[in-house]
């Protein structure tokens, strides 16, 4: 798939079928989620991967909008560690990039996924913490449901001319 192409076609993808992701196109994400840029090229982020039925079934009892983690096959966390920061609090920025990667990555291999928030909702953060025993300097960002699709979504024009300035607003 050519880069523009799969970044105009990603969509979010919320229904999966039951076909499992091998470990292979599991590091071929990890690896793409890492080639993201950081700030001072600190890679504060960590990723954890989820494959067990039962931890996935109860994210949903503190994160009310990831009931798709019911049929996802996997997924996979992205979180900073916040006490190696070169400069504080661009591990947002640093992790987001990451999810972004990932989800491309995700839609390059013909795979769906969807990106579930966790920071900064408290109770989404402390819910994956106390669920996986993230240490206390491991703050979770996203919660990516991934798998073969079992729905399709046609590509959302979001183009507007409208949000765009040049030199000045």
């Amino acid at each position: 798939m050519e880069l523009m192409e799969g970044i105009l076609t990603r969509r979010s993808i919320r229904k999966f079928t039951d076909k499992s992701v091998t470990k292979e196109i599991i590091d071929d994400l990890l690896r793409a989620a890492m080639q993201a840029p950081s700030a001072g090229n600190n890679q504060p982020w960590h990723f954890v991967v989820i494959d067990d039925r039962k931890i996935l079934d109860k994210v949903p009892d503190f994160h009310p909008y990831s009931k798709m983690l019911k049929e996802a096959p996997i997924a996979i966390l992205v979180c900073a560690q916040v006490t190696t920061e070169k400069y504080c609090d661009y591990w947002v920025q640093d992790c987001s990039a990451a999810t972004q990667n990932l989800l491309l990555a995700a839609h390059a291999k013909g795979l769906g996924a969807v990106w579930l928030g966790m920071y900064p909702r408290q109770e989404r953060v402390t819910g994956i913490q106390e669920l996986l025993g993230l240490p206390a300097d491991i703050i979770p960002l996203s919660l990516n449901a991934i798998g073969y699709p079992a729905e399709k979504k046609e590509p959302a024009d979001r183009y507007n001319k409208d949000k765009i300035r040049y030199n000045k607003w």
